[in-house]
């Protein structure tokens, strides 16, 4: 374990790259979208078909680009997995920027879901070097670099792409290489040589095989199901938001854009000033239990919420939910040892990618159906209601295996 000062700096790094992949991100939402509208002729609606291709697309490559990145990292270690995915966001943004058709700017989105897998090695960094003890609060601290990203993104992103729907990506491709340089000669390695996985095992790099590694641990597994259900529900906001509060409120873009720049202030409070403290206080599994509860009462009143003040009510409350996402990576990073923490990591953002693959579908269906004249009942906050749902099933599974335990070997699994 790195010293406090080291470890400290090295904490920051990772928050920076972690803020810097969101950011990067964030900065090309607006521009993208009106990129492939020029490719397509100018028709919105064939437009719209190839975002929703390309979202799909996206998170199917990080299902597949995860468990590999994470299983690279636990073989030869941390710091340069985390470099080659800096530099090759940094030269798969320019080759965005620079396409001059649409199947190259698919190609460049395909590449972009590999090199964006970080955020698996980024989680395994700081499990390595921070104590069990204060991992929540590191796992709460890469939480509030997606919120600021979140907020800024979109923002920064949104005044460029005015400019040139290019620009944006010429943007995110600057903040990438900027941070490769900056970790070339910052970013100090976690993982030891002797700590590390003495071979790479392609059973355990592909998203099948590293989601069977999750089963050899019952409460990881259990987690694991928490981490889905939850990345699940999480996938209602992208999903419908906006067509909800459109249908449901009226509320016009600069609406939709404040409420969702108070969401992500909301998230960034709650991951740097709540976190801590309530596991301090409560322990990570009640912190877990606490968050995922707040998140499906959030949710149920959004379902509810008749109008848009009452929806307001419950951005606080739905907040508090960004507790459980850093309880939970400390309770799972409790159970496995150094040498297979990246091929875990991996595993976990398998899953997530997974929710990204039918998340959206999940959503958009059930709000299309419920407003439509086919449905038994007109209930607009249906896709509400079934992440609420999710959340209040993430309870249930959260009760049984959300306990704390000592960090057990890994070799038993190494040997299996």
């Amino acid at each position: 374990m790195p010293a406090p000062g080291a470890r400290r700096a090295a904490l920051m790094f990772i928050f920076i790259t972690v803020l810097i992949d969101v950011l990067s991100f964030g900065l090309i939402i607006p521009g993208l979208p009106h990129l492939v509208k020029n490719f397509v002729g100018g028709d919105t609606s064939t437009a719209s078909y190839w975002i929703a291709v390309f979202g799909t697309m996206f998170a199917a490559i990080q299902f597949v680009s995860s468990p590999i990145q994470g299983a690279l990292s636990d073989r030869f270690g941390r710091r340069p997995v985390i470099l080659l995915s800096c530099f090759g966001l940094g030269v798969d943004f320019i080759f965005m920027a620079v396409a001059n058709s649409l199947p190259w700017l698919f190609v460049g989105r395909a590449i972009s879901g590999v090199f964006s897998a970080s955020f698996t090695t980024a989680n395994a960094y700081v499990a390595d070097i921070t104590p069990p003890e204060q991992r929540a609060k590191s796992f709460g601290l890469l939480g509030a670099a997606f919120g600021v990203g979140f907020i800024l993104g979109p923002v920064i992103g949104g005044q460029l792409s005015h400019i040139d729907p290019r620009l944006p990506f010429w943007f995110a491709a600057g903040l990438a290489l900027v941070n490769f340089l900056y970790g070339w000669f910052v970013l100090p390695e976690s993982l030891p040589v002797e700590r590390r996985s003495p071979k790479f095992d392609w059973s355990h790099a592909n998203p099948l095989g590293s989601l069977e590694l999750l089963g050899r641990y019952p409460q990881v597994f259990g987690l694991a199901a928490v981490v889905l259900l939850a990345n699940l529900a999480h996938y209602v906001y992208p999903s419908v938001f906006v067509l909800f509060a459109d249908y449901r409120y009226g509320w016009e873009e600069d609406d939709v854009s404040w409420v969702l720049g108070a969401v992500g202030v909301l998230n960034v409070v709650v991951n740097i000033v709540l976190v801590s403290a309530a596991v301090k206080a409560l322990g990570e599994r009640r912190t877990l239990l606490l968050g995922l509860a707040c998140g499906a009462l959030g949710f149920a009143i959004y379902g509810i919420a008749d109008v848009g003040w009452i929806f307001l009510l419950g951005l606080p409350i739905s907040a508090l939910w960004a507790m459980a996402a850093p309880a939970t990576q400390a309770l799972i990073t409790r159970q496995v040892g150094m040498d297979v923490q990246g091929r875990i990591q991996g595993a976990l953002m398998s899953l997530v990618s997974l929710a990204g693959i039918v998340g959206p579908t999940i959503f958009g269906v059930s709000f299309g159906y419920f407003i439509g004249a086919q449905a038994p009942v007109h209930l607009p906050g249906a896709p509400w209601f079934l992440a609420g749902l999710f959340l209040s099933i993430a309870v249930l599974i959260a009760w049984r295996y959300a306990r704390v335990a000592p960090v057990q070997a890994s070799a038993a699994v190494d040997a299996a």
